[in-house]
């Protein structure tokens, strides 16, 4: 069971992390505009084979002005680190909940976009990971909430 004191201190620490975000936002007169944070792959080539004359991958480049895009050596000496963030606000909420739900959630664009990148240099074509079986399946139950998760699966990651 979970004592008073302790939600009455979380609730304080969710309290003064907003209030130090809000702070850093507002410094030297600045808008308290709130920024998106970076999502980054890690590339195994150099920053000019990844953005060549500054160029953006294909995949990010058809987000248009949604996306901020950079790219940087990676650390360690590991190829580059692509990196891309919404110039808008994340949504937040419930709103972000209905929007992952409904598959319009951008950051999950930016996620896919960013992963097909990748692939796209490294490989030279974005792989697919479930083939299409040979032949008639009978629908089942179970494989009907397989291939859902499946296609929601596009928007996070593989399956």
């Amino acid at each position: 069971m979970v004592s008073t004191a302790a939600l009455g201190l979380a609730g304080g620490a969710a309290v003064l992390v907003r209030e130090l975000q809000r702070r850093a936002a507002g410094r030297a007169g600045e808008a308290a505009e709130p920024r998106s944070r970076w999502r980054a792959v890690t590339i195994n080539r150099s920053p000019e084979d990844v953005m060549p004359d500054d160029r953006v991958p294909a995949p990010l480049d058809e987000l248009g002005d949604l996306v901020e895009v950079e790219v940087r050596p990676a650390p360690g000496g590991r190829g580059s680190e692509l990196r891309a963030r919404l110039r808008s606000s994340e949504p937040q909420g419930a709103a972000s909940a209905a929007a992952r739900l409904s598959g319009d959630d951008p950051r999950q664009r930016v996620r896919a976009a960013l992963r097909e990148a990748k692939q796209l240099i490294e490989v030279g074509e974005v792989l697919r990971v479930d083939p299409a079986p040979h032949g008639h399946r009978a629908p089942t139950p179970t494989g009907k909430l397989v291939e859902l998760a499946t296609q929601r699966a596009a928007g996070e990651g593989v399956l």
